[in-house]
C-alpha cells in the first residue's frame, strides 16, 4: 500500500456489518472507501446513502468486476458464507488484501485461504470476530482453562444468525482445548432427557447456541471448581463494537505476508 489514504472496498456493503463498515471507514482521514459490492436492492444506489450517512459518491455494484477497475487495497468482506470465500480468494489473487469477519467458514475454507495468501505473499485477515472485548475473553478464558478445566460455553445472537454456534464459540473452544492438560469425564453417566439439551461439543467443550429477537452478540465462558465458579462474559450491544477491531486489521494487513486468522495476533497481549 502506497503512501496515501489506504483504498478500501466493501463486500457485503448492504448488510448490517457492511453498513458499519462503511461509516466507520468514511469516519477516517487515512482510509478511502472506493467501492462498494452488496445484494441486489442495493444495486445502483450510494453506499453513503445506504449506510445513513448521505450520498458519497460509492455506488453499490453487484459483482467484484467493477471492484477491482478501482484499484482497492484492501477488501473488507462480509457476505455471507460461500461468497465470502468466494471474495477472498478473488481478491487475493489479484493481489488485494482480504479482511474477513463473514461467519460460517468452515476449516477447508481457511485452509484454502491460507495457501493462496502464502502463495502470494499477500496479507489477509479472518477473524471470527472484530470486537476488542471478545478477544479478551478468548484469551482470558484461555488462560482460565489451565486451571478450570471444567467449562461451558453459552452464545447468545438475534434470530437472524444462521450459523450455530457462533465463529466466536468456535474459536474460544479451540484455545481452551490448545490450554487445557485433559478434558474432564462428566460426574455421572448423563441421559438427555431431550435430545441436545446439554448442548454440542466442539474441541470437547460443551457448547450451547441461543437464538432471540432483542440479542445482539454476547458470549458466556463458565469455569466451575470446588466450591467456586469463574464467569467470562462479553457484550456487543450494536455493530459499532466490531469497528475499533476491523480498523485496527484493516490498517495492520498490508504489513503482512500470509493469512493471521484471530484479531488477537494483531494486538500486544503480552
Amino acid at each position: 500500500m502506497g503512501d496515501g489514504p489506504v483504498r478500501i472496498a466493501v463486500s457485503g456493503a448492504a448488510g448490517r456489518m457492511g453498513r458499519a463498515s462503511v461509516r466507520a471507514i468514511l469516519r477516517e482521514p487515512d482510509l478511502q472507501l472506493v467501492a462498494a459490492v452488496g445484494r441486489q436492492h442495493a444495486v445502483g444506489r450510494d453506499a453513503g446513502e445506504v449506510a445513513g450517512v448521505g450520498p458519497v459518491g460509492v455506488p453499490i455494484v453487484a459483482d467484484l468486476d467493477a471492484v477491482w477497475a478501482r484499484a482497492p487495497d484492501v477488501l473488507v468482506v462480509f457476505a455471507p458464507g460461500a461468497p465470502a470465500v468466494a471474495h477472498a480468494r478473488a481478491a487475493l489473487a489479484r493481489g488485494v488484501r482480504p479482511v474477513v469477519g463473514s461467519t460460517g467458514l468452515g476449516a477447508g475454507d481457511l485452509e484454502a485461504l491460507r495457501t493462496l495468501a502464502a502463495e502470494r505473499r499477500t496479507g489477509a485477515v479472518v477473524a471470527p470476530n472484530f470486537a476488542l472485548g471478545a478477544v479478551l475473553l478468548m484469551e482470558f478464558a484461555r488462560v482460565a482453562s489451565r486451571f478450570f478445566p471444567h467449562v461451558e460455553i453459552i452464545e447468545l445472537h438475534h434470530d437472524r444468525k444462521r450459523d450455530a454456534p457462533s465463529g466466536t464459540a468456535l474459536k474460544t473452544a479451540r484455545l481452551i482445548a490448545d490450554a487445557r492438560a485433559a478434558v474432564p469425564a462428566p460426574a455421572v453417566a448423563e441421559e438427555e432427557l431431550v435430545a441436545g439439551a446439554r448442548g454440542g461439543v466442539a474441541e470437547g467443550v460443551r457448547v450451547h447456541s441461543v437464538r432471540l429477537p432483542g440479542l445482539n452478540a454476547h458470549q458466556e465462558v463458565l469455569f466451575g471448581g470446588p466450591g467456586q465458579v469463574l464467569t467470562l462474559r462479553h457484550d456487543s450491544l450494536n455493530e459499532e463494537s466490531f469497528m475499533p477491531g476491523l480498523l485496527l486489521a484493516v490498517r495492520r494487513v498490508g504489513a503482512l505476508e500470509g493469512l493471521v486468522y484471530g484479531l488477537e495476533h494483531l494486538l500486544d497481549l503480552r
